[in-house]
């Protein structure tokens, strides 16, 4: 490893060969050091990098982990990561070689970083220096799984925070009826509540939506991409998740007041930004109404949680407001568990999710629905088998809990539905089921069923059946009716029934 004195101005510099990732070599020039051991240390540090060599610094690598990582993020996730790295984590680790770093250094690295202060002199949240660990171990973890790193340390140390469950504020109806009226005489914010409101989206969707956006035929309104502020700039991305592209249904009152606003817009472009609002407008709109109408305070995302509530309260299935208000998965939708009343089906929603078709003034009042009555006196059942069967015959079946993880239904047939199901077993079991003409697919997706998973393989339209989902059957005036049979969802997959 040679370094070399600048004569000219007596400084040192590196030159050297190595080979690149393509096995190509390259010449490499460092110039401006003031010692010929700082210039031989870059030099090492250079190629330890370039060799994943886990010797390298904790600094080197991050920079390693930046360039991996940075391409896959959208730019404001990567800034939120890149400041907590540059602020909490490097400063204490990065001279530190990566390979050598203990969870007795992330302790005391947690001990320091439990004393500092906000700006305010307020200490950090228990949310917060939970994210700050999480972010450190993420580093750890990309050197495990593809530098070689053998253990994590910040895992063996364990977090040094917790996520607190968050307080979910909601306005009723008749809460955000008294705040819309005080916004009358502000007509953007008036029309961008309203939005939010009504149709459930993210603050960043509102502030991104063009009038090429709406379809006041159809009363539809598409979400398709997100506002962002990002290091002084106006940035337009994508949905926060690939569910978030999705059509709204708008109720006509909605559709008739955009297209009122639409005209009060000068020189409005089909891609303009229909409310060119920040945030911090949006935020100062917000406590001006709440104070002027003497509503509770809310953040203007429980704007979101409040359309959430009305749905449920008028008793639309989790997965149908799931799929309005774009949420990944249902488990995120089942987080408002506490609010849902007896819920409609999703097969009472049509293809557009329109959940909310009636005015304001129409819209149910009503908190819940009254519970359902239930006729049993056309049921027709079944005689009860008067032959017996042996234990041992009976224990061969085996009846396990599974879960749906995907459900769709199978082409050119008018009654299967395909399963994707978690059987417990660590692979994914398929089973078809000829119930289309009682569920429709979405409906099913999270549910926890029962099916027997001992059955030999059939196959149907091309695809193997391996098992059969257990349904409850009978008839009601010479007409066949069946139920799914659907059990509590803290019953783990694999779950075997005796």
């Amino acid at each position: 490893m040679a370094a070399f004195k600048d004569k000219k101005n007596g400084s040192w510099y590196v030159q050297f060969r190595y080979t690149d990732w393509r096995g190509e070599r390259q010449q490499k020039l460092k110039r401006g050091f003031a010692t010929k051991k700082e210039a031989q240390a870059w030099e090492r540090e250079f190629l330890m990098q370039k060799q994943a060599d886990i010797n390298m610094s904790f600094e080197s690598f991050v920079a390693l982990y930046e360039k991996d990582v940075k391409p896959k993020l959208k730019l404001n996730t990567w800034l939120s990561k890149e400041h907590i790295i540059r602020t909490k984590i490097l400063p204490y680790f990065k001279k530190r070689k990566l390979s050598e770093i203990t969870a007795r250094d992330v302790i005391d690295w947690q001990n320091e970083i439990r004393q500092h202060t906000k700006s305010s002199g307020e200490s950090y949240s228990s949310d917060y220096l939970k994210n700050v660990h999480t972010q450190l171990s993420c580093i750890f973890n990309h050197a495990i799984k593809y530098y070689g790193l053998q253990i994590n340390p910040a895992a063996k140390a364990g977090n040094m925070g917790s996520e607190q469950p968050k307080e979910m504020l909601f306005w009723t109806k008749e809460e955000y009826l008294k705040f819309i009226d005080a916004m009358m005489d502000k007509p953007m914010l008036y029309y961008a509540f309203e939005i939010l409101y009504w149709c459930g989206i993210r603050e960043g969707e509102l502030l991104a939506l063009t009038p090429a956006d709406f379809d006041f035929e159809k009363k539809t309104l598409r979400i398709n991409k997100s506002y962002q502020r990002l290091q002084g700039k106006d940035v337009i991305t994508t949905p926060k998740t690939k569910k978030s592209n999705r059509v709204i249904q708008m109720p006509d009152f909605l559709c008739d007041e955009m297209q009122d606003y639409f005209k009060q817009l000068y020189g409005l472009e089909s891609d303009s930004r229909i409310f060119p609002l920040t945030k911090h407008t949006l935020k100062r709109g917000m406590e001006f109404g709440c104070k002027a109408s003497g509503v509770k305070v809310i953040r203007i995302h429980d704007l979101r949680h409040s359309h959430v509530s009305l749905l449920i309260n008028m008793g639309y299935s989790a997965v149908a407001i799931g799929n309005r208000v774009g949420h990944e998965s249902v488990e995120i939708t089942y987080r408002y568990a506490h609010l849902f009343p007896t819920m409609k089906p999703l097969k009472d929603v049509n293809a557009g999710n329109d959940v909310v078709k009636n005015t304001p003034e129409s819209v149910s009042n009503d908190v819940k629905a009254e519970p359902e009555k239930i006729d049993f006196s056309k049921v027709e059942i079944e005689p009860l088998f008067k032959d017996f069967v042996d234990f041992e015959t009976f224990s061969k079946s085996d009846f396990r809990a599974v879960k749906v993880l995907a459900c769709e239904a199978v082409p050119k047939s008018k009654k299967l539905l395909k399963f994707t199901l978690d059987d417990g077993s660590g692979e994914n079991r398929t089973i078809l089921s000829g119930i289309h003409a009682y569920y429709e697919p979405e409906e099913l997706v999270g549910k926890t069923c029962i099916a027997i998973t001992n059955l030999p393989p059939r196959p149907m339209m091309g695809i193997d059946s391996c098992g059969m989902l257990i349904s409850a059957v009978h008839h009601e005036e010479g007409e066949e009716k069946l139920h799914l049979l659907m059990v509590d969802d803290h019953i783990p997959a694999g779950a075997k029934l005796y």
